[in-house]
């Protein structure tokens, strides 16, 4: 191999360019060069481990030929790269074992008196990033979730039922609706609690909870504020007569017998109910109308349901 000169004073021996073929062999990701017929010059032993071809094989293949299916999703980048523009991109690969990379692509063109003679083609395994970037998009989904939600019951809680509330009021607003909030309160839960034990107490607020949301159509939610207080928000109601309907499925649903190891609980509850816009223009008015509606229930002696008092 006749030495190669670089600026007219140093010259690269063979022994330099097989340290450097060596170097590029080791480099983690494939490297290659593809001239203007997209016929392979020179590619390094990653494409044995990405494409099952030695660097003699792939001597002389052209793109196609090596990407077979892949060749046409990629054809874009690769018009792009022989139009004399650099193309960076991300793709899966499937290797002949059955394993599924993801990759960065970069098509560099290689210029020569101002015209495209091939180009220079770098493809990193970007697997390993891909999944830390989807953990911790999971990571941070999961964290969101435990900032807006119920820990033991996975309902909303107080934070997103404030914001859910000030948007349904503001929906009603502009179309003239209606919009109820439900005070919920589980009768004698303490006796629950101090007969069975809390976490016979939990296993009862999780069976009410999926009870509640059993009975609610599919524009109203459940929050859970705390203890064995839930608060429900039914949104886009033409008339009263609407809530009163959710309330007594709730009523009825909730009743259902419960069993605690040998024993059977047959658990009630109370609601109070408030109007928006009857019973307060905010939020907080709303919340604190229905809270009262509740005490009422529980005096009245419970299991039952009552509206606010305008």
């Amino acid at each position: 191999m006749k030495p190669a000169a670089i600026g007219g004073k140093h010259e690269i021996s063979d022994s330099t360019l097989r340290i450097v073929l060596e170097l590029v062999d080791h480099i983690d990701a494939m490297v290659a060069y593809w001239d203007i017929n997209q016929e392979c010059v020179f590619a390094n032993e990653a494409y044995r481990e990405w494409f099952g071809k030695t660097r003699e094989e792939l001597l002389g293949t052209t793109l196609q030929e090596l990407l077979g299916p892949l060749y046409e999703k990629n054809l874009p980048y690769i018009c792009g790269a022989y139009e004399g523009h650099k193309q960076v991109f991300e793709r899966s690969i499937t290797s002949p074992d059955g394993i599924v990379r993801h990759s960065l692509a970069t098509y560099v063109p290689r210029m020569v008196a101002g015209k495209v003679q091939g180009i220079f083609v770098h493809v990193a395994d970007v697997t390993s990033l891909k999944r830390l970037e989807e953990e911790l998009r999971e990571a941070r989904a999961t964290a969101e979730h435990l900032a807006t939600h119920d820990f033991l019951t996975g309902l909303p809680n107080r934070a997103l039922l404030s914001d859910r509330l000030a948007q349904a009021m503001a929906v009603a607003e502009r179309k003239g609706e209606m919009v109820a909030v439900l005070s919920l309160d589980v009768d004698d839960f303490k006796a629950v609690n101090d007969s069975f034990g809390h976490p016979a107490g939990d296993q009862l607020l999780v069976a009410l909870a999926s009870r509640i949301v059993s009975s609610l159509r599919p524009s109203d939610s459940a929050s859970r504020l705390g203890g064995d207080e839930f608060v429900i928000l039914a949104p886009d109601l033409a008339s009263p007569a609407e809530v009163d309907s959710i309330a007594e499925r709730i009523l009825a649903n909730a009743r259902a017998p419960f069993r605690i190891g040998e024993a059977t609980v047959v658990p009630t509850v109370s609601l109070g109910i408030a109007m928006y816009p009857v019973h307060g223009a905010t939020p907080k008015d709303l919340l604190e109308a229905s809270d009262s509606a509740l005490y009422r229930s529980k005096a009245l002696g419970k299991n039952r349901y009552s509206h606010a008092v305008s």
